[in-house]
């Protein structure tokens, strides 16, 4: 929550017991509500801990990495499609990273944000680091990703597919506009501007196309849930990423349960209202 001159931050959870059981310990703490975690334990994993991964960036619009940009022609600029695809990377890397610190051989159910912070922009990955017993020690090396929700995850695996690995593709492309996209259209007559519409078709279609190549360096059979962003950049300059998970069909898994029992599916409701004045609020789990 953004404050007037200061930041906070907040995390609340529920904090349950079971009733047979007199040890004190904390077995996992989780992202994932209670229909996902009956979801993600009928898949067989055993959640370990709530993780996440972050990387603030500027992209510098006034004169910096994106100010001299202005004259370029329109089309892909393949060098910053590149920093932007590292820096999206980074995320994924250091949630990673906090799973293999705990022995973990899997992240699920990963949301990811992008949000507004002090001038600059963070993209945040949440999940809970698990681990399957069926996964080969090289899991072990290099956690799987997945940002499917456990009820999909649940019924991939319940089909033999395990999540290898969250899959990020970026294209950074330039519209020929100096002033921007908003300024560029008010000098347009009404009806499709064919070449636009054939520039951002192309660079919709470059990240998607990057993701592909990420799933098959994985050895992933395919590529489930894909969802496409578009973010202005200024000057003209526009970033499409496209986001999925990479799924392997492996032999001997399943899920504990044949189907997916009603409760498991049932909508959450929001028990945590913000009416405090001059506050900006981003909620990681439900982004808006």
């Amino acid at each position: 929550m953004q404050q007037v001159g200061n930041v906070e931050f907040l995390s609340i959870g529920s904090c349950v017991h079971k009733g047979d059981e007199k040890s004190e310990k904390l077995e996992f703490s989780t992202s994932a509500d209670g229909q996902e975690l009956y979801c993600q334990i009928d898949a067989g994993f055993v959640p370990k801990k709530f993780v996440f991964g972050n990387v603030a960036y500027s992209i510098g619009v006034g004169g910096g990495i994106l100010g001299s940009l202005k004259s370029l022609k329109r089309g892909e600029i393949k060098e910053f499609s590149s920093i932007f695809n590292q820096t999206r990377h980074l995320a994924l890397k250091r949630i990673q990273s906090e799973a293999l610190n705990i022995g973990a051989n899997a992240v699920l159910g990963i949301q990811t944000s992008i949000i507004p912070f002090a001038g600059m922009q963070e993209m945040v990955m949440i999940g809970t680091a698990s681990n399957h017993p069926a996964l080969t020690v090289a899991w072990c090396q290099s956690p799987i990703t997945s940002d499917l929700t456990n009820q999909e995850m649940w019924n991939l695996i319940n089909l033999g597919y395990m999540p290898l690995k969250l899959v990020l593709g970026v294209s950074v492309y330039s519209l020929g506009f100096v002033g921007g996209i908003t300024s560029a259209f008010k000098s347009f007559v009404r009806g499709e501007i064919n070449e636009l519409t054939t520039l951002i078709y192309e660079a919709r279609e470059q990240a998607i196309a990057n993701i592909a190549t990420d799933a098959r360096n994985s050895g992933a059979d395919l590529v489930v849930g894909i969802k496409t962003y578009v973010y202005q950049l200024g000057s003209g300059i526009i970033e499409f990423m496209a986001i999925g998970t990479a799924v392997k069909k492996l032999p001997g898994i399943t899920t504990h349960s044949t189907t997916l029992i009603p409760q498991a599916i049932i909508s959450d409701r929001d028990t945590f209202v913000n009416t405090a004045e001059g506050t900006l609020i981003t909620k990681l789990n439900q982004p808006s």
